[in-house]
């Protein structure tokens, strides 16, 4: 095994330590240097012999995004790398931190990343856009690569158990996404969500005292008002999504029940369809349709809503909100959906509407046939 010694080699600062008896390294590395030292084997090697998954480069312009665009207020992770040759580690002069030193790593060594290998690909897409990136650093964390079995081991270790965090928990903590902004908003001030939204999980357990999730409520926003996952909000369509929500609540008396603690959460959700997601999304379409065909008159039309029957059992909502005696999110669902209460409100069908609808209708006389 090659030694750093025989040889030019990379120079990192750096600290020692331990891990089931074997040693390891934490450095700093300016990102500048990331894409020229740490190698990904994805090509033209099988599964069985890679250390790590193929790259997934659909994921990497949304890092590289998220990187040009907050160059003062972005957060990486560490990679984890493996070094296939010995390294040496050189301890610092001072007697009272033996841990503390320079990492010296052969220039003909081959590093592999083990975790990081979409960030790496990110930093090196970022740097093309943003040059000055470079002087920034990345925690590194060292391996000394005992073979590809190792390797494969400490990769299948670092992925066991993590854990991706909820939509509800990714829009309570992401500041820069603003419809996330705006339902945590709608949460804490508008009827019928203060109070009444989990804010961490994305579903409700029986037990639980909420109706509806921050991250169903963050969806029913974007269909209020006809925005992308991307899109940002004016003042004036914030104070839209609160007056329509509101003017909703009031036209809702199940909603109204719970508050006033006449009917249980547990009781909303078991019966009716306007404690769910799809419910609640549809609510947010109708709303735009509502919003777009009439700007002056739709406070009054939305009061209509009170003819609705939300309850489960309606026949209405058999294949449009309920399949097979459970309620269905999926697209097709949420569109069939708004398209009763579209009616409900005499409000017209788009022509793709109106298909989707046809459709409906031979599908459920099929079904009774």
């Amino acid at each position: 095994m090659t030694s750093a010694k025989d040889g030019y080699c990379y120079s990192f600062p750096a600290v020692k330590g331990l891990q089931a008896g074997k040693p390891f390294y934490i450095a700093t590395c300016p990102l500048s240097t990331i894409p020229k030292i740490f190698m990904f084997n994805e090509y033209e090697v099988p599964p069985e012999l890679r250390a790590q998954r193929t790259l997934n480069k659909s994921r990497i312009p949304d890092m590289v995004r998220y990187l040009v665009e907050n160059p003062k207020d972005y957060v990486f992770s560490a990679l984890t790398v493996s070094v296939g040759t010995g390294v040496d580690f050189e301890e610092a002069s001072q007697g009272d931190m033996p841990n503390l030193g320079t990492l010296k790593v052969p220039m003909d060594a081959q590093i592999l990343i083990n975790d990081g290998q979409h960030r790496r690909a990110a930093i090196e897409a970022a740097l093309r856009e943003k040059p000055e990136l470079g002087h920034d650093n990345i925690p590194v964390l060292f391996f000394v690569d005992e073979g590809l079995e190792r390797s494969q081991q400490m990769f299948a270790d670092l992925n066991k158990y993590a854990v991706k965090p909820s939509p509800s928990l990714s829009a309570l903590y992401d500041h820069r996404d603003e419809s996330a902004e705006l339902a945590r908003h709608l949460a804490s001030n508008v009827m019928p969500f203060k109070g009444f939204t989990e804010m961490e999980k994305s579903s409700i357990s029986s037990k639980s005292g909420k109706l509806f999730t921050l991250s169903s409520l963050k969806q029913a926003n974007r269909a209020l008002l006809g925005k992308g996952a991307k899109d940002g909000f004016t003042d004036e369509e914030r104070a839209l999504a609160a007056e329509y929500w509101q003017a909703v609540f009031d036209a809702t008396p199940e909603w109204q029940m719970v508050l006033n603690k006449e009917l249980s959460p547990y009781q909303l959700r078991q019966e009716f369809i306007h404690a769910h997601g799809v419910g609640l999304h549809a609510l947010g379409a109708l709303g735009c349709a509502l919003i777009t065909a009439q700007p002056d008159s739709w406070q009054d039309t939305i009061k209509q809503l009170r003819k609705v029957d939300w309850r489960k059992a309606n026949p209405l909502w058999a294949n449009r909100s309920m399949l097979h005696g459970k309620l269905s999110k999926a697209s097709t669902n949420i569109a069939l959906t708004t398209n009763a209460l579209k009616q409900i409100l005499s409000l017209p069908l788009s022509p793709d509407e109106r298909a989707l609808e046809q459709q409906h209708i031979l599908n459920s006389e099929a079904f009774h046939g």
